[in-house]
């Protein structure tokens, strides 16, 4: 069976605000957990007006509580930004409060503007991009408690200390984040949402590079699909055009709210936004329940994939749980409770 997990940027409406964007990811969360989805990852954005989401592992904590047995996950936390101390313990953390249910999805791309990703480190370039392999590395280590003996954070550890661990995953949205995955033998999740035109590559170089690790016997590819179901197909090329807009403005520079359908119908395209918008309905997947099913049916076999992370944004946030739910439907899901993680080979294989 095709398993589903879910991305949540929190999306903010035009006319509402962060709070009601917040409370809704946590209701979707809940819904999503009956629905029969895997996994439910919450993203990090920093001082934008389009998403409430900007500490992953504070809404980690608050999704976790009020839900059983999902898996809760940050997609992901911005590595750059952080110490890997610090992102270890609160991991650590979260994995001993929700045993076997948390997943660490790590990212470097900023997040947010250059002013407030300096702002955001505890010195001037603090953590620079190319440290970002040691950052991860450290990270690993302080989570398994293994320094060498000669290495200068032997004795130092991540608390509180317990068997429990977060899921470790690469996320990325290029050839090398791929690269970072596959030398870290981590599962990794491409954002075939944001480059759809590099999903095949970027696989296949995951695959071929991919190093067996501790946690992870053998790769694991996994795509972020933007996707819409609702009850026709014309209700949800309807529905999707919130979307469709707020990335067109992205693309050309204007960062703003999702507003309604029917904004957008009365929006004045300029020559420009009208080509890039025609582009962007043709990176998601969308219509009913089956046709989302067959689609990203296709695009599994074609990459091989072993599960998918929707990401579904909407105006009306009805729209969004229903759209969860057809899907949830069309594949028939089965209790995740009952579905093996990506590491439970490598765990089985261990004496």
């Amino acid at each position: 069976m095709t398993k589903l997990g879910i991305l949540d940027q929190s999306p903010i409406k035009e006319g509402s605000d962060a709070a009601a964007a917040l409370h809704e990811t946590i209701a979707l969360a809940k819904a999503c957990e009956r629905f029969g989805y895997t996994r439910y990852w919450v993203a990090e954005h920093h001082n934008t007006s389009s998403f409430a989401g900007s500490a992953p592992e504070i809404l980690i904590t608050r999704i976790a509580s009020e839900t059983t047995h999902i898996r809760v996950g940050s997609g992901g936390i911005m590595l750059p930004h952080y110490s890997p101390l610090k992102v270890a313990e609160c991991f650590q953390m979260l994995a001993t409060l929700y045993p076997g249910r948390i997943d660490l999805g790590l990212g470097r791309a900023p997040g947010t503007d250059p002013r407030t990703s300096a702002a955001l480190q505890p010195g001037p370039k603090a953590y620079p991009i190319d440290v970002f392999p040691q950052q991860i590395d450290l990270l690993r280590h302080f989570l398994a408690d293994d320094f060498a003996d000669d290495h200068p954070y032997r004795g130092i550890h991540a608390m509180p200390r317990s068997p429990e661990h977060p899921e470790m995953w690469m996320l990325g949205s290029s050839l090398q984040g791929a690269l970072f995955a596959a030398e870290f033998g981590l599962p990794f999740c491409h954002a075939h949402f944001i480059n759809p035109g590099e999903t095949a590559r970027v696989i296949d170089l995951y695959r071929e590079k991919f190093r067996p690790s501790a946690t992870l016997a053998e790769p694991y590819a996994t795509l972020g699909v933007a996707v819409l179901a609702a009850d026709t197909d014309a209700a949800a090329h309807h529905i999707g055009k919130s979307r469709n807009l707020w990335v067109t403005q992205l693309l050309t520079g204007n960062r703003g709210r999702f507003v309604s359908p029917e904004a957008v119908d009365d929006y004045r395209f300029s020559a420009q936004e009208s080509s890039i918008y025609a582009s962007v309905e043709q990176r998601g997947i969308s219509g009913t329940g089956e046709t989302c099913k067959i689609q990203l049916g296709e695009l599994g076999q074609a990459h091989g994939i072993d599960e998918f992370i929707l990401l579904t944004i909407t105006y009306d946030p009805a729209d969004r749980v229903r759209s969860y739910e057809l899907i949830a439907q069309a594949f028939g899901l089965a209790n995740p409770v009952t579905q093996n993680p990506p590491n439970a080979k490598a765990k089985a294989d261990k004496p």
